[in-house]
């Protein structure tokens, strides 16, 4: 009879991905703590000096606060932008703003079809029919493959949003990507971003300014009307809340 005897190695000894998503995840849920009551300024700082080149802050171009912020604590960082096919012309003049004003190195990352390619395998209009699928196509996929050469990553999400990001923590674990997530403003209100944005003539989209205090793909994105949840005009008319990038 022959004896196996079972190899009590851990998936973290013999699998170094799995060690460093371990570790980075211990990191990420300490800092969490740490970090709690810390300038967004000093959360970003700490990114910087961890991650290195391999942190990125990531931008919907809705305002580029973080990307601001990011480029205090490590100037040239890379700003990473979705370029759904479908945004308003605003949102891409943001972008081209940014990159030409910013110390900063914004990477535009595209869905694998065009919105043409896109029409012809599943049909027009696909945001009308399955926006879970569409967001998924061309903002989710696209995303993670743009995020593998990185750490961590910044977000602009703020605590006062919504109910599903009222529990944000300002340092976190993706446990999707397994990347560290950094979200150096989830404290803040919106107030405390106008008031950056004014102090350090900040560039934001004009649609901000017309009617639009969310921006995101055209087909998807509606004028608010006053008394609204900032958030109304996504999706207006369906139960959909998030576009899948954050949960």
């Amino acid at each position: 009879m022959t004896t196996v005897q079972a190899d009590a190695r851990t998936d973290t000894e013999t699998d170094p991905e799995a060690a460093r998503a371990a570790q980075l995840k211990a990191l990420a849920e300490q800092a969490g703590r740490d970090l709690e009551d810390a300038s967004a300024l000093e959360i970003l700082q700490w990114a910087a000096d961890t991650f290195g080149g391999k942190f990125c802050v990531t931008s919907s171009m809705e305002d580029a606060v973080v990307a601001h912020l990011a480029s205090r604590a490590l100037p040239g960082v890379d700003v990473v932008f979705l370029d759904t096919g479908y945004h308003f012309p605003e949102t891409i003049g943001t972008r081209d703003a940014v990159e030409a004003v910013m110390d900063v190195n914004v990477i535009t990352l595209t869905p694998r079809q065009t919105v043409a390619e896109q029409d012809a395998e599943y049909g027009a209009k696909l945001h009308d029919r399955d926006p879970d699928l569409c967001c998924k196509l061309r903002k989710v996929q696209p995303l993670e493959q743009g995020l593998t050469a990185y750490e961590a990553w910044a977000t602009g999400l703020r605590r006062d949003e919504s109910p599903t990001r009222a529990n944000t923590p300002v340092v976190g674990w993706d446990e999707k990507r397994r990347k560290v997530k950094v979200s150096p403003i989830a404290r803040w209100t919106q107030d405390d971003v106008d008031a950056y944005v004014a102090e350090h003539g900040v560039l934001t989209n004009p649609l901000l300014m017309d009617g639009y205090p969310s921006v995101g793909c055209a087909p998807c994105t509606r004028r608010v009307a006053e008394g609204e949840d900032a958030r109304a005009g996504r999706w207006s008319g369906s139960s959909k809340t998030e576009c899948g990038l954050h949960g």
